[in-house]
C-alpha cells in the first residue's frame, strides 16, 4: 500500500473539510454528461460532482481518489468500478455503509498489496 501520499475518506458532509488537498469517495452514480463530469450520491445522500476521465462502462457504484476542488466536487484521479449492485440488505446506503465500505477498501487493499 503507497503510503506517500494518503487520501482521506469523505462524504459529501466532510469534503468541505478537505478542499485542496486528496480525498477518496464511494458514491452511487446518478448521471454522466459523457464529457467528464459524473454526478453521483455520497454515502450520506448527498450530490458530489466527480471531474475527470470515468472509465467506460461506468459501474454503479464507484470509488474516486483525486483531489477535492471544492466542497461539492472532486477532480478525480483514479476510478474503481465497484459493481452495480453492492449489497441488498434494505437500507444499506446509510452512515453504517460509509464504515463497511471503508473497512472493505481498507481489507482489498492489505490483500492486494496497494
Amino acid at each position: 500500500m503507497d503510503t506517500s501520499n494518503p487520501a482521506v475518506f469523505v462524504n459529501a458532509e466532510l469534503l468541505r473539510l478537505h478542499v485542496g488537498r486528496r480525498v477518496r469517495a464511494v458514491i452511487q452514480v446518478l448521471r454522466s454528461d459523457g464529457s467528464g463530469s459524473v454526478v453521483g450520491k455520497s454515502t450520506d445522500e448527498q450530490q458530489l460532482i466527480i471531474k475527470g476521465d470515468p472509465p467506460a462502462p461506468l459501474s454503479t457504484f464507484v470509488e474516486v481518489i483525486g483531489i477535492a476542488d471544492s466542497n461539492q466536487s472532486i477532480r478525480a484521479e483514479i476510478w474503481t468500478n465497484f459493481g452495480d449492485v453492492l449489497v441488498s440488505l434494505g437500507n444499506w446506503w446509510s452512515s453504517f455503509s460509509f464504515v463497511f465500505v471503508f473497512k472493505l477498501i481498507c481489507l482489498c487493499e492489505i490483500d492486494s498489496g496497494i
